[in-house]
């Protein structure tokens, strides 16, 4: 391959710009070549502000566009899935937003697609790649092996949000009202109820990201002992990493922080991981280590300024050149949809 891996980017909405387009073109080994946009004002800004020499009204044309290696899906729910499937289709390599699907049957259908085209395909689940979060998960594989922190008796997952977008700016924006007269993919399976239907899309775009982290940092995956999830707030789901009793725990509420911790109980200490809201750059996550005995002490290691978005962004196209495997990929996302179909089936069956 090239010096650098050539880029196209579908979607310029908030997100898009401000959580991946701004880091890809931050990246030095690669190169943003094109951009879809289906809003013709938008689409034109964008390309004068960030110098994108190629623009497209859909994801389609830009997918004939035989000089792109790879593609950036941000684009509403309904649609990442069918668009990440043309993408696979097409062979491009591709990184979406999570979740990628909201349902086992979509989700497999992308996971197929990308082993039948020989194509990475990776889940944007940004906390993997936190810095705070990658120091954990070396220390916690450390400790579990050595006992230094004696045996893992528990842990514990929490998120009940607040303002993740931390009030940021500096995006483009246009006067112009979408049109999503398509209906795109259904954000729930067909034998879930009506009445919870909503409950799920919220539940799985929202928490689906701490299930995934606890996935990452057990290596393993998990038992489901106990599922309240269809409920409008304070969700609580009970699972088993082998022997390891460990509570989900999420909901919302009025909050101008963030309120998201991942914690592990030692006999002899404990280990907390406090993952801050999406948007707050180049803070990463805050680590606190609690070693208990004789002589006590409490530990707060210190992270680099980086951020999460912009490290996902470095690896994605790390793993392009040099044909490693994500440690976000696709196959392992899938995981994710399916355990949280299953908190459902199992909560209401």
């Amino acid at each position: 391959m090239a010096d650098k891996v050539k880029l196209g980017m579908v979607g310029a909405g908030f997100i898009g710009q401000l959580a991946h387009l701004q880091n890809y073109i931050e990246v030095e080994n690669c190169d943003v070549v094109a951009l879809a946009e289906f809003r013709p004002e938008l689409r034109a800004r964008m390309g004068k502000h960030y110098d994108i020499p190629r623009l497209y009204e859909t994801h389609t044309e830009l997918l004939n566009d035989d000089d792109i290696d790879a593609v950036i899906v941000v684009t509403p729910r309904p649609f990442t899935g069918p668009t990440v499937l043309d993408c696979l289709n097409a062979k491009k390599a591709v990184l979406s937003e999570k979740p990628m699907a909201a349902t086992i049957e979509q989700a497999r259908t992308l996971v197929q697609a990308a082993e039948s085209n020989s194509v990475k395909y990776t889940v944007g689940y940004m906390k993997r790649y936190d810095e705070g979060v990658q120091y954990a998960k070396s220390y916690l594989d450390k400790v579990i092996e050595s006992k230094e922190l004696g045996e893992l008796v528990y842990a514990r997952a929490h998120c009940f949000t607040g303002d993740s977008y931390c009030k940021a700016d500096g995006h483009l924006v246009s006067s112009e009202k979408p049109d999503y007269s398509e209906s795109g993919w259904n954000m729930w399976p067909d034998w879930l109820p009506e009445k919870y239907r909503k409950l799920y899309e919220v539940y799985i775009n929202t928490y689906s990201h701490n299930i995934n982290l606890l996935r990452y940092l057990f290596g393993s995956e998990p038992s489901i002992e106990y599922s309240r999830v269809a409920v409008s707030n304070g969700q609580v789901v009970i699972l088993k990493f082998g022997e390891i009793s460990v509570t989900l725990e999420t909901g919302m509420v009025s909050n101008r922080g963030w309120d998201e911790v991942t914690e592990f109980y030692f006999t002899d200490g404990h280990l907390k991981i406090f993952t801050p809201p999406a948007l707050l750059k180049n803070v990463p996550a805050k680590v606190e280590i609690y070693r208990a005995g004789q002589e006590q002490v409490m530990l707060q290691p210190q992270m680099n300024w980086t951020w999460a978005f912009r490290r996902q962004a470095q690896s994605f196209v790390n793993d392009i050149q040099n044909g490693t495997e994500s440690i976000s990929s696709g196959a392992d996302s899938y995981l994710d949809v399916e355990l949280i179909e299953n908190f459902w089936k199992k909560d209401l069956n």
